[in-house]
């Protein structure tokens, strides 16, 4: 299978104050590279927003030692909106996100006085694994991964994978595998799973991941690496939806962004697998700072998906450079001095 995707862009994440979550984002996980700070009106997810146009404010920070982003989302035309209970792990939608560490044990050590951060534990595949719980109740995993960007002896990294809750087991891995060519079946097993944490000891789940090993051709690759996508099934309650009446860039994960090197290529593939795109700018989406073509298309459960082919990124904001990859193209990767410039936004306090 030709792979059209090549690694985990971001992940979006909606909050009621950008600027400040980026603060928190950035002095817990690292992600202290700003790519993008715009403010502009949503005009082509109204199919999401309640058919009428809102604004927003959107952060893109990255973490330079490689991994995927968080798109820090912001309304500015309207009050975010909050589930009306908690979410919990095998809820229809993002349940948590993945960040990634070589060491989860010195990450443990570094973090685990920070509110929400829970225990260590072991995992079915002898790796360790932590928790910790923003404000907002939003989930993320500390996980084991040795792909990164840079080489350090111990390092957090960006965006690893996601933890997705599905209500067909069998329907979501065929969507994950055949449409994004997530394809490496890396394990599926039934049953109760202590390292989910002590809310979830006595709960039964069917449980797999899947794998992306990154080939390194596409302009970002070196920077995004391998990813997992972890689907989560509830066997002993019925799920609700995440998003349930509330609007895309409401509070919790929004949608995990793919990076796509051929979007036609993609829409195709998805068209034969009886997906089709529900947005899809088809040009170039200008984001005054960077820009791309983006869409979206929805998981069996309605879980969003993004899509970006980026065109257009700040490589040295404050000497005017931004790197025009409709011009370079898309079939290899950048060299590690260009994307190590991009490590020069970074944001101190």
């Amino acid at each position: 299978m030709q792979q059209l995707i090549s690694g985990i862009q971001q992940v979006g994440i909606g909050i009621p104050d950008a600027g400040a979550y980026f603060t928190w984002f950035r002095r817990t996980f690292g992600f202290d590279v700003k790519i993008f700070d715009d403010e502009a009106q949503a005009k082509l997810m109204t199919r999401y927003t309640g058919n009428e146009v809102h604004a927003r404010r959107a952060i893109l920070a990255m973490n330079m030692n490689g991994g995927g982003g968080a798109e820090i989302w912001q309304f500015t035309s309207r009050k975010t909106m909050y589930p009306e209970r908690e979410v919990f792990l095998g809820d229809l939608g993002i349940n948590a996100v993945k960040i990634k560490c070589n060491d989860v044990v010195q990450a443990y050590q570094q973090l685990k006085d920070k509110n929400g951060c829970s225990a260590l534990f072991n995992t079915n595949n002898g790796q360790q694994t932590f928790w910790i719980k923003d404000e907002f109740g939003n989930n993320f995993q500390l996980i084991h991964n040795t792909t990164f960007f840079k080489s350090k002896n111990y390092m957090m990294g960006g965006v690893g994978g996601v933890t997705i809750g599905v209500s067909n087991m069998d329907k979501a891995i065929a969507f994950y595998q055949n449409c994004l060519g997530v394809n490496q079946l890396v394990s599926d097993e039934t049953g109760t799973f202590n390292d989910l944490g002590e809310a979830y000891t006595n709960s039964k789940f069917r449980r797999v991941k899947l794998a992306f090993s990154n080939n390194f051709t596409a302009p970002f690759s070196k920077l995004l690496g391998n990813i997992e996508i972890e689907l989560l099934q509830c066997l002993d309650r019925n799920p609700v939806k995440t998003f349930e009446n509330r609007f895309w860039g409401d509070g919790g994960f929004i949608h995990v962004c793919f990076d796509v090197s051929d979007m036609n290529a993609l829409k195709q593939r998805m068209r034969e697998n009886n997906v089709a795109f529900t947005v899809d700018s088809a040009d170039t989406f200008d984001m005054g700072e960077s820009g791309g073509r983006f869409s979206y298309a929805e998981d069996p459960d309605g879980t969003l998906i993004e899509m970006v082919e980026t065109h257009k990124v700040p490589i040295m904001k404050k000497f005017g450079w931004y790197l025009d990859l409709k011009k370079r193209g898309q079939n290899k990767p950048l060299p590690n001095w260009m994307i190590n410039a991009m490590g020069l936004n970074k944001v101190k306090d």
